[in-house]
Parts: structure tokens; C-alpha cells; sequence
């Protein structure tokens, strides 16, 4: 490598590291922010929360790496061209091509690296940081409630509270709690509805205290009796306070390290999301032609086989097609046709909803796996954004490079997100909402290049006031003329 190449590459990955290092610690920043109270209030080892911050460390690569390369090159390139380096090589006849030479080398090997980084490590990084985040969601039993909607404790009771409130959200508004009963725990047989409830437990037992205040209590009763069951016995009684102990041995044995049974398409690579996609995809075809066979079914279509068309007194002119049958297959025909209607109206609506949820699924596998393949080439892109507009501004250090390079990669970040919120419900596709933003940058990495090569800027003010007045002087001689 001779001199030239190793100046520049030096000053290169120097700056490179420095602003990786810095943008990653600005994101890690935003992680603990993000999830401060899923880690906050529940005595957690310094370890636990440094092992929380590994693992979610290497999903913000797709964020961090793209940014970093193209605030470095705007701020590398942007200070050799204030420094007039550019322009010494220049008048030894060395190009601007020559001269990012040894960088594009370690950019393209840095955009293979990134490659096999989103390939393998991102999927087994995301796999143990969500089994980490539900082990470590077990730690307070509190955490376990959520607001708004019926949650599991223990095997006997779902709890439902409105609002939670207190340090350690241990007071509770507007509860409800269904209890299973021990002889048949498949059914919820037992209500009970409080206006406001407190979790209380002492350090280091098993057992929770549900301390209920106000509330009712209702209970069906079961009997041996089929008569007496079909009235549908119950009993119901008003508390002022109510207690109710629930074990938490289960609980309090919970393991941060304990491996659930978690999936979803950020934690496959590319050789099972093919597997994954093609699975999804026969599955869901399956589901319409199954569904389109059981309407058809449904529909009563089959029985008309049966009936008979009308003899030869059948009028001459038909306005309906029932005509063509005797009138007790017509009011029989009418009659399935309305129910079929009622009860397909009901069957597509509720078939409409589980098909979203297949479509959305297969779409989200198909933007992970073309997400494996946009990382490394943006790298590549974003670099030959950067170093020429670099050279063309002619500014280097932290001030208006890295203003640019911030607003080029909202740009950048925003549309890619907008075209995946589409791709999701089925309104863009999958490959052309993960390379659209890439797509945008690729026609502005080569005119920027072309344009930093021939030594032009980006708007060239005095070509444009030069039209403007032979624009106007025609004008004016054509006047003159008049």
C-alpha cells in the first residue's frame, strides 16, 4: 500500500470509529430510554441490565452503520478538500477515484462484513434479548398486570385492571379477576369486580396478597342437577375488603437465561426465512382455495342438481331465472339463498381479519429477508454519497457535515419506513418498499460522484445567472427591435 493510500485510509477509520462509537452510545441512550421501565424497580443485577443492553446492542447496526459511513466521508472528505489536499493530488495527477481507492476497499469489505453480521448475529442476538426481556418481565409481579387488558397469575386467576399507580405500581383501579375453580379449571366460574385493590408482599415470600376493596363477588353455582343447572344458580355478596393470596412459587423461580419458545422474522436468517416465506405462502393459498371449497359448499349450489326444471308449459319469456324451476323449488331456492347471504356476510368478515393477519405476517418475512440484503449494498451507496459531496462543500469537522449527513439519512431512514408501514397491509410490495429508499440514493450517489469528479458544485450559480441574462438580453433586443 503505498503512502497516499495509507494517509487517507488511516484518517478514515479513525474518524470512522470515533463517530461509530459516539452514534452508538447516542442509541444506546435512546434503548435505556425506550425500556427504562421494564428494567427499572425490580432489584436487577448490574449484569442483567448490561447483558439487556448486549443483546439489544446489534439490532441498532442497520441504524448506526449506514449513518456512520456517510457522516465520515462528508466530514473526512468534506477536511481534505478544505485543506486544498485534494487539489495537490490533484495537480499530480491523481483523481478523486484514485484517491477514495483504498477506502472503497474497506468499505466493500465492511458492507460483506455487515452482511453476514444482519445474517447471523442480529437473528441469535434478537432471539435471546426477547427471551431475556419476558424472563426479566417476571421479576415483579406487578409488571405481569398490565393495564387495559385480562392477564394470567398463576394457574387460577386472569386479573384485569384499568390503571396502575405507586412506586412499585402496587395500587390497582377498577379490577376484575376471573377465578378458575380447582374441580373444573377449564371454565371461569367465579367474578370478582373492585374498585381499586393493592398488591402487597413481603421481601423474600412466595405468596402476593391481592388486598380488594369495595367490590362484589360473584359466584355460578354447579350442581349434579341438569334441571336445576339449566336455571342457572348463583351467588353473589358485597365486600368492603377481600383477600386473596395467590403463589408465586412458580414466579419468583423464573430464570434470566431460561430459553422460551419465541419466533418471529427477526430471528431467522436468510435460509430459514426462504423456508419460512414458502411455508406461509402455501399455507395462505391453502386457506383461500379451503375457504373458497366451503363457501362454495356452503352456498347450496349442489342441491339445484336435484330439482326439476318446469314442464313445457314454462312461459315463453323469462324474466328471472327462477322461473325456470316448479314454484315449491323457488320458494326453497330463495329462501337458502338468503340465509347463505346472512351467513357469508358473517364468514367474510370474520375470514377478512385472519387473512390480513397471514397477509401482514408473509410480508414482514419478506422485508427481514430483503433487509439482510439492503444493509451491505446502502453501505456502499451512502459512501458514495458522502465522500463526493464531502468534496464538493469543502468543509470538514462536526458542523455542517454532520447537519447534511443528518437530514440525507432522515431522508433516507423515513422513506424506507413509510414503504414498509405499506408493504405491511399489502398496499406496496415487500421488495420494492426495502429497496425504495436505496433505490432514491443510487441515481444521487452517481451524479454526485460525476459531479465532484469533473470538479463541478452542486448548483453551479453562475452558469445559471449567465442564462438568465442572455435570456434577458434577447428579450431586450427583440423590444428594441419592435
Amino acid at each position: 500500500m503505498k503512502i497516499l493510500d495509507r494517509y487517507i485510509l488511516l484518517s478514515y477509520l479513525k474518524t470512522f470509529v470515533s463517530v461509530f462509537i459516539i452514534l452508538m452510545f447516542i442509541f444506546v441512550l435512546q434503548t435505556i430510554w425506550l425500556y427504562i421501565s421494564e428494567l427499572a424497580g425490580k432489584d436487577l443485577d448490574v449484569w442483567i441490565v448490561l447483558k439487556f443492553l448486549w443483546y439489544v446492542s446489534p439490532r441498532l447496526i442497520p441504524l448506526v452503520l449506514p449513518l456512520t459511513i456517510l457522516v465520515t466521508s462528508l466530514m473526512v472528505f468534506g477536511s481534505f478538500a478544505e485543506k486544498y489536499e485534494f487539489a495537490a493530488m490533484k495537480s499530480t495527477g491523481i483523481s478523486l477515484q484514485r484517491a477514495m481507492g483504498s477506502v472503497i476497499g474497506f468499505i466493500i469489505l465492511l458492507s460483506i462484513t455487515a452482511f453476514f453480521f444482519a445474517n447471523n448475529v442480529i437473528p441469535y442476538s434478537e432471539y435471546k434479548w426477547q427471551n431475556l426481556r419476558r424472563n426479566i418481565s417476571q421479576f415483579q409481579p406487578s409488571m405481569v398486570i398490565s393495564e387495559g387488558q385480562f392477564s394470567q397469575i398463576g394457574d387460577m386467576f386472569n386479573i384485569k385492571v384499568e390503571e396502575k399507580s405507586g412506586d412499585r405500581d402496587q395500587y390497582l383501579k377498577d379490577v376484575i379477576i376471573h377465578k378458575k375453580n380447582e374441580s373444573k379449571p377449564n371454565g371461569n366460574f367465579t367474578v370478582i369486580i373492585a374498585d381499586n385493590g393493592e398488591l402487597a408482599s413481603e421481601e423474600g415470600s412466595n405468596t402476593l396478597s391481592l388486598i380488594l376493596k369495595e367490590g362484589n363477588y360473584y359466584e355460578e353455582i354447579q350442581t349434579k342437577s341438569a334441571a336445576k343447572q339449566i336455571k342457572s344458580p348463583f351467588a353473589k355478596s358485597y365486600f368492603e375488603t377481600y383477600a386473596i393470596n395467590i403463589d408465586l412459587t412458580e414466579l419468583n423461580a423464573k430464570d434470566v437465561d431460561k430459553e422460551n419458545n419465541l419466533n418471529n422474522q427477526n430471528m431467522y436468517n436468510i435460509s430459514e426465512l426462504r423456508v419460512e416465506i414458502d411455508s406461509l405462502s402455501d399455507s395462505y393459498s391453502k386457506d383461500i382455495a379451503s375457504y373458497t371449497k366451503n363457501m362454495y359448499y356452503r352456498s347450496g349450489v349442489e342441491k339445484f342438481q336435484d330439482y326439476k326444471i318446469a314442464d313445457s308449459t314454462k312461459p315463453q319469456s323469462i324474466n328471472t331465472i327462477l322461473e325456470i324451476y316448479n314454484p315449491v323449488h323457488q320458494l326453497q331456492i330463495v329462501k337458502l339463498a338468503l340465509n347463505n347471504a346472512k351467513g357469508t356476510l358473517q364468514t367474510v368478515d370474520a375470514k377478512k381479519v385472519e387473512f390480513n393477519q397471514k397477509v401482514e405476517r408473509l410480508n414482514k418475512t419478506e422485508i427481514a429477508l430483503h433487509d439482510k440484503y439492503v444493509l451491505g449494498i446502502a453501505c456502499i451507496i451512502l459512501f458514495f454519497v458522502g465522500a463526493p459531496l464531502g468534496a464538493i462543500i469543502r468543509k470538514g469537522g462536526m458542523g455542517l457535515p454532520l447537519v447534511v449527513a443528518v437530514l440525507l439519512f432522515l431522508t433516507y431512514h423515513f422513506i424506507g419506513i413509510f414503504a414498509k408501514n405499506s408493504a405491511e397491509d399489502g398496499t406496496m410490495h415487500p421488495f420494492i418498499a426495502t429497496w425504495i429508499s436505496t433505490a432514491i440514493m443510487l441515481p444521487l450517489s452517481v451524479w454526485l460522484t460525476y459531479r465532484a469528479t469533473t470538479d463541478q458544485g452542486i448548483f453551479d450559480f453562475d452558469s445559471f445567472l449567465q442564462r438568465i441574462g442572455r435570456w434577458l438580453g434577447i428579450k431586450k433586443k427583440k423590444k428594441e427591435k419592435k
